[in-house]
């Protein structure tokens, strides 16, 4: 019974999470949920069938959601797009990679968002240096360290913090702690409803 509840606990929490980002006009690049859907999703599940299915299907549905924006006219860009399938991939990655947190503690929840959101950035970065994305870069390591310095740029100009290339570690930090906060708030009635039942 309480992994159902944390399955649908999780579910909803990720759900609202993207439907909230998607829909709020004019939020700033670096502030958007979905790396730290990742990292909460592969860290509260533990069976790893859910911890797969979950996350990707709430970012499925608020892609999804999006594009039905866009084709309204009421969003700026399409929830699908070419080269999207890799930003899933990376995306299941860093699920795995969330489930590696043994222990949920604020060190360590701290840790996996700030590293999950360097990778992501490193990761994204390099498939964009690879496969063009609108970017002619040479294929060469300077032309790579330009590709990183284009993505810093970007946040710089667009982030929530503007002038600071890194607001989007920040603003993962802050969704991680959010989520993984409401949902244990939410889960410990459960918790201690099962703990009555035991005593």
């Amino acid at each position: 019974m309480k992994g159902n509840k944390t399955v649908m606990i999780a579910f909803i929490l990720l759900l609202l999470a993207s439907a909230i980002y998607r829909v709020i006009p004019g939020l700033p690049a670096g502030l958007a949920p979905q790396l730290a859907m990742a990292i909460f999703g592969g860290a509260v599940l533990s069976d790893k069938k859910w911890a797969l299915i979950i996350p990707i299907l709430s970012l499925f549905l608020s892609d999804l959601l999006f594009h039905a924006l866009f084709l309204a006219g009421k969003a700026p860009v399409p929830g699908f797009y070419d080269g999207q399938v890799s930003n899933y991939i990376l995306f299941l990655l860093l699920t795995l990679f969330g489930s590696l947190m043994k222990k949920k503690s604020a060190i360590n929840i701290a840790l996996f968002s700030i590293s999950g959101s360097i990778l992501f950035f490193l990761s994204s970065n390099f498939l964009v240096w690879i496969n063009g994305a609108g970017f002619v870069r040479p294929k060469t390591f300077d032309g790579l360290m330009l590709c990183y310095a284009d993505g810093l740029a970007f946040y710089r100009d667009y982030g929530w913090i503007k002038g600071f290339g890194a607001s989007f570690i920040l603003g993962d930090v802050a969704w991680t702690f959010l989520l993984f906060g409401v949902f244990f708030l939410l889960l410990k009635p459960v918790m201690s409803t099962k703990a009555e039942v035991a005593g």
